[in-house]
């Protein structure tokens, strides 16, 4: 094991406000709701979006405001830098729907000396060096992790509180910065956190999102997704004269997940750029049953062919059986990135430049999974994604580097002054 540090003068001032503002976020329930057709899918969303506005007033963005659908929006004025673009900053407020967000009772182990670290409110839950090669390197960092029953949420108010920490940095500081625009969204969790977004009113000329995971990591291509609604129609009847009658709908909807195929095509059996389809949610009842499910891939041929398999397993799965039927409802979720943002290679060169003022090595990567920019580089806003030192999303296992997430805020510090320098100002060829 490693004890893995990093030199930044700026990190090391950031650190204490980066945990303290991260721990008083992380203790707002924000999870996404089941609502889709709500704005935003739950209302207690708005909670965390209202007290960063206020923050952001307090610390002298006076435009900053909760605007239509729940998100905050606010201005940085630039300082020396007269014909800079202005650069977007993006986090989403919002947590998983997987797990509880509410009563959050985040731990700091500080000075983490390597050992199992166990999560106090449930004696199952141990993170462990042995299975997480990134923890094992965390030697003396100051660690934070829930208590073994919520999510953490540092997807994203890792982010969020790197935000904001660097724009409390960059008000301090008279060097020169290019104009900033700052966004914190709701709903990215469940697919939906960029529908809605004002891109124009935004007026930002490329954008960020601050929603990776791995220290040092650029993020510029992410899985392409869409979301599959399968509604199996059967008969009810009283179980007791149920012969020859009853066509139970919970049947059809497992016959179909069954069918799935077994050792591929799934989260749990692949890795790096295969593709999957995954069963997320059933429920319903003897007439109606309903499955959920993701399907993902960074090659649009792959998910089209995914769609169709989807589509075909469960038209099988009722197909032989009289007075059943099925409805599919496909709906795109987010496309892949990379093609976009390869036409405008001087937004991911500004971003890894940033990483290595901060004293880090960069590392470009790809997303098994996506992001609000995935939608924005679609919609015209080309937007890549910078890590947050938060690790083991969507679970209770959750944990975050303390010194990880200073240096994501030192990078947000360096990627906004390296946009006032000319020579960052007009991309190569």
């Amino acid at each position: 094991m490693a004890d893995e540090r990093y030199s930044s003068a700026i990190a090391e001032a950031l650190s204490a406000d980066v945990l303290e503002r991260f721990l008083r976020y992380v203790k707002i329930d924000t999870r996404s709701g089941d609502d889709l057709e709500g704005k935003p899918t739950s209302a207690k969303q708005l909670d965390l979006s209202r007290l960063l506005a206020g923050e952001l007033k307090e610390l002298g963005l006076e435009d900053a405001a909760v605007h239509e659908h729940g998100y905050v929006l606010a201005t940085l004025a630039g300082v020396g830098a007269d014909g800079a673009p202005t650069v977007g900053l993006m986090a989403h407020v919002d947590t998983s729907p997987d797990e509880s967000g509410a009563n959050v009772k985040p731990q700091v182990v500080e000075r983490y000396d390597g050992d199992d670290i166990q999560l106090p409110g449930n004696p199952k839950q141990v993170l462990s060096p042995s299975e997480s090669k990134l923890l094992a390197k965390r030697i003396g960092h100051d660690i934070v992790t829930t208590d073994g029953t919520t999510l953490l949420g540092a997807d994203d108010k890792a982010g969020v509180a790197e935000i904001m920490s660097a724009v409390a940095y960059l008000i301090r500081s008279d060097e020169p910065r290019a104009p900033l625009r700052v966004a914190f969204t709701v709903d990215e969790e469940v697919g939906l956190g960029a529908i809605h977004f004002d891109i124009d009113a935004y007026g930002a000329d490329f954008a960020y999102t601050v929603d990776g995971t791995e220290i040092a990591g650029i993020d510029d291509e992410t899985f392409s997704a869409s979301e599959a609604v399968i509604v199996f129609h059967g008969r009810g009847v009283h179980p007791g004269s149920a012969k020859g009658k009853l066509v139970n709908s919970v049947k059809l909807a497992t016959r179909f997940v069954a069918s799935l195929p077994p050792g591929t095509n799934s989260p749990e059996t692949t890795d790096e750029r295969e593709p999957y389809v995954h069963p997320t949610r059933i429920h319903g009842g003897t007439e109606e049953t309903t499955v959920t499910m993701i399907l993902r891939s960074f090659d649009a041929d792959e998910l089209t062919a995914n769609e169709e398999l989807v589509r075909r397993l469960a038209e099988e799965a009722v197909a032989d059986v009289e007075q059943a039927s099925v409805e599919v409802r496909i709906r795109s979720q987010y496309r892949n990135m990379k093609e976009t943002l390869d036409e405008h290679p001087q937004i991911v060169a500004a971003a890894m430049e940033a990483v290595r003022r901060a004293g880090l090595e960069p590392k470009l990567g790809s997303i098994r999974g996506g992001t609000d920019g995935s939608i924005l580089t679609a919609r015209g806003l080309p937007t890549p994604n910078i890590f947050t030192g938060g690790n083991e999303y969507h679970s209770v296992r959750e944990w975050a580097s303390v010194q990880d997430m200073a240096a994501s805020a030192a990078t947000l510090v360096e990627l906004v002054r390296l946009w006032a320098e000319p020579d960052w100002r007009v991309e190569p060829g």
